[in-house]
């Protein structure tokens, strides 16, 4: 039942009233595709600060002392496609019901924690929608907003005075819903065993924060969003991927200078037409069964330096940006996460996962090798413990972690 009266108010959380007073609030971004990245062309052959950035990182060298590249991490998963679709949690949907928040993705505790402190919790893009990286706590993937005017829409376009009042309505009504649930509940949970009992806890403690998640919401319905104009090349015919995803960056940045979210999500799917690029001539899924035929290998650092290519222009435009109250630019109080649940597609691995850590205010270490003495990979949950920890959030487990990573903030 709740689980379907979730998804009913799945709505975009409102405006809050701005950015608290003090320090800047940390906020987090991840970009991801699901077939890893060349192995020989993204790993530096050294460790520590002094590695030599691989070809496929070039863009990220002017970023040298705010980046950690995490070597001999993943999730401990068989290979095979179908389980990249883990690279946020660690879990998949058939073994969620063995964890507490389900298969909950790390960008979406960070979301909840931020809360109706921003107008959206979290914010998803893609130029496809055939990726799933992000996941509620009721084990629902969430879809990122495949088209670019569709993402200016939602994140600056104004309600009109008829759409507010729409908007209020179903305030309202799902309130109302909620009221009549928490009745249910109270019910059935005297009627329960002990173990039922701890179950319906956890659904209540879900109820009370969308109770508060509504009222919050029906606060600013009225507030206008901050004005944000997109590129005129967009709207032309002849928009290349480079445009398209340049808009979509570009509004990221923006929502995170202007407070309306804490939290977003770009990723680059398997389907994405990659052709226009110079001496592309595949399809990216099929660049990566390349044979190792060099020139395959060619295509497919090439769409893989593209990926990273607008990475580091995004990262540029959050440099660019200082903080009020503050030293530091935006970028300083932005974790960055690049990756992929998938190793390589070229082998279909899902071991030693493509990661990295750019900005965030860390002590940032190089090129780090994450295996333990042992010679056994770092679970990659271990990283997402400590970045929650940066990003505010007060957790010393998340999903398969067994510790954390160091990766010490300023």
């Amino acid at each position: 039942m709740l689980r379907g009266l979730g998804g009913a108010l799945a709505l975009p959380l409102l405006e809050a009233v701005g950015a608290a007073q003090g320090a800047p609030p940390i906020r987090f971004l991840v970009v991801g595709n699901p077939l890893g990245m060349h192995p020989n062309h993204f790993f530096p052959t050294g460790f520590g600060r002094a590695f030599s950035f691989p070809e496929t990182l070039r863009s990220l060298e002017w970023l040298r002392d705010r980046i950690t590249i995490v070597s001999h991490t993943d999730h401990g998963m068989n290979n095979g496609h179908g389980r990249e679709i883990s690279f946020l949690n660690g879990v998949l949907p058939e073994n969620s019901a063995a964890f507490a928040e389900k298969n909950i993705s790390v960008d979406q505790v960070m979301a909840r924690h931020a809360g109706s402190q921003v107008r959206y919790a979290s914010v998803h893009a893609a130029l496809k929608s055939g990726i799933r990286m992000s996941w509620s706590s009721n084990g629902v993937d969430i879809k990122p907003i495949a088209d670019p005017h569709r993402l200016f829409d939602h994140l600056f376009r104004n309600l009109t005075s008829a759409e507010k009042a729409a908007r209020r309505e179903v305030i309202g009504r799902n309130r109302s819903i909620l009221d009549t649930v928490g009745q249910q509940l109270a019910s059935v949970r005297r009627a329960s065993s002990k173990w039922d009992r701890q179950r319906l806890d956890q659904f209540t403690t879900s109820v009370r924060e969308l109770e508060h998640s509504l009222a919050d919401r029906h606060g600013w319905v009225d507030r206008d969003k901050p004005a944000f104009e997109l590129p005129p090349r967009l709207a032309s015919p002849q928009a290349t991927i480079e445009d398209r995803y340049s808009a979509i960056f570009g509004m990221v940045a923006y929502a995170f200078e202007t407070d309306l979210t804490r939290v977003a999500t770009v990723a680059f799917p398997n389907e994405l037409d990659y052709t226009e690029l110079e001496g592309v001539n595949r399809g990216y899924h099929s660049c990566t069964h390349n044979g190792k035929k060099e020139n395959l290998v060619a295509q497919l650092v090439a769409i893989e330096s593209f990926q990273i290519e607008q990475l580091s222009r995004c990262l540029q435009r959050l440099d660019a940006v200082s903080e009020p109250g503050s030293e530091g630019t935006l970028l300083d109080h932005t974790i960055v996460l690049f990756g992929s649940g998938m190793g390589y597609g070229g082998t279909h691995s899902n071991r030693d996962l493509p990661i990295l850590v750019a900005g965030g205010g860390f002590r940032h270490r190089g090129h780090v090798d994450a295996r333990a003495s042992t010679g056994t990979n770092m679970p990659l949950c271990n990283l997402y413990v400590s970045l929650l920890q940066r990003f505010g959030v007060e957790r010393e487990r998340f999903n398969t972690s067994t510790g954390t990573f160091d990766l010490r903030h300023a």
